[in-house]
């Protein structure tokens, strides 16, 4: 039966919105529908919109099946965001917008989702405020009448990559170093609202072992005991990636700036945006200053992380890109809070 009321509705040029609704009220609800019967309920929707077209997103389910999360993702737009230094830069973004649905409602205006964030990013630029503002109208303005009541839970998801002014170690000049972010909120039935950040960080590490190995190499070839090789060795080094991601009240004044400079403390051997030969020579003292497993970038993250009351809770996971292994080591680490992040 299935494959037949596919062929009625793609040989009748019905739009993919309806197919949905047919499969609805043909399999589970009225069992399988003749295809005159499905094409008088087609043409006669009792649903109307404002212009009088048929409108099946606010006829009532039945099912008494409720969804968790209901909307678009993988939603392109440019949002302005303030940098730490006052200045309001565009950046492109890809936004994930839901709402739950109840029980009783067939489904909600997707496309309303993408009206309400255009009309609050032609306004503000994104932060804390923006976010609270948002969410509430998602689960308010969401709603096909007054009469209704607010969604129980919202949700907003912005993956975009932040551009911070770097610079260099020693000659005087800077680049632009991106930064993989993403900020997530939701709102849930009591109008309580949680924000997170998660910024994907890249360093330079250098295993200690290798590092401690090839200098006892070195010492050996000048002492006269090491005759391999020409008395030259280089410990293993990689780039690698720290991931981590943090909650904070949206009432709070923190931008990204604020947990790259936290990392960065952790985490000191940044790759760099502009490299000239003494910056690279300043790169290989902080590499030699700085060598570490993934275990020890962890607890360093964790010590940084912790010290910053603004943060009320946080996961953060490093995974070193390995140049002498050709597996990856990783180190996950969470400020443990019962329920919290993971």
């Amino acid at each position: 039966q299935l494959p037949m009321i596919l062929n009625y509705a793609f040989t009748n040029q019905l739009t993919v919105s309806i197919i949905p609704n047919l499969f609805q009220q043909a399999i589970y609800f009225k069992g399988v529908m003749s295809a005159k019967e499905i094409r008088n309920s087609i043409l006669n929707c009792e649903t109307k919109d404002e212009t009088g077209l048929n409108d099946f997103q606010k006829l009532p389910d039945d099912s008494g099946i409720a969804i968790d999360k209901v909307g678009i993702n993988n939603y392109r737009i440019p949002l302005q965001f303030r940098h730490q230094d006052g200045t309001v830069m565009s950046h492109d973004a890809t936004v994930s917008m839901y709402v739950n649905c109840q029980s009783g409602k067939t489904g909600i205006n997707m496309s309303r989702l993408g009206e309400i964030l255009m009309q609050e990013s032609a306004k503000n630029p994104v932060d804390g405020a923006f976010f609270k503002k948002v969410l509430h109208r998602f689960r308010a303005d969401m709603r096909d009448s007054v009469e209704e009541d607010f969604f129980d839970g919202a949700y907003l998801k912005i993956r975009y990559a932040y551009s911070i002014k770097q610079p260099s170690l020693k000659s005087n000049r800077w680049g632009w170093q991106y930064y993989d972010c993403v900020l997530e909120g939701h709102e849930n039935a009591k109008g309580g609202v949680r924000l997170y950040l998660t910024v994907d960080y890249k360093y330079s590490s250098t295993c200690p072992c290798s590092l401690s190995m090839s200098k006892q190499y070195e010492k050996d070839f000048a002492a006269g005991k090491e005759w391999e090789g020409n008395g030259i060795a280089v410990g293993h080094s990689q780039r690698s990636l720290a991931k981590v991601t943090i909650q904070y009240s949206p009432d709070q004044d923190f931008c990204v700036e604020d947990l790259v400079a936290l990392i960065r403390k952790g985490l000191p051997t940044e790759t760099q945006s502009m490299v000239k030969r003494i910056d690279e020579q300043a790169f290989a003292i902080m590499n030699g200053s700085n060598p570490m497993f993934v275990e020890h970038a962890t607890r360093r993250l964790s010590k940084v992380l912790n010290a910053d009351k603004r943060i009320l809770d946080w996961a953060g996971s490093v995974e070193h890109w390995e140049s002498l292994h050709s597996h990856n080591a990783v180190g996950v680490i969470r400020k443990g809070i019962p329920g919290g992040l993971r």
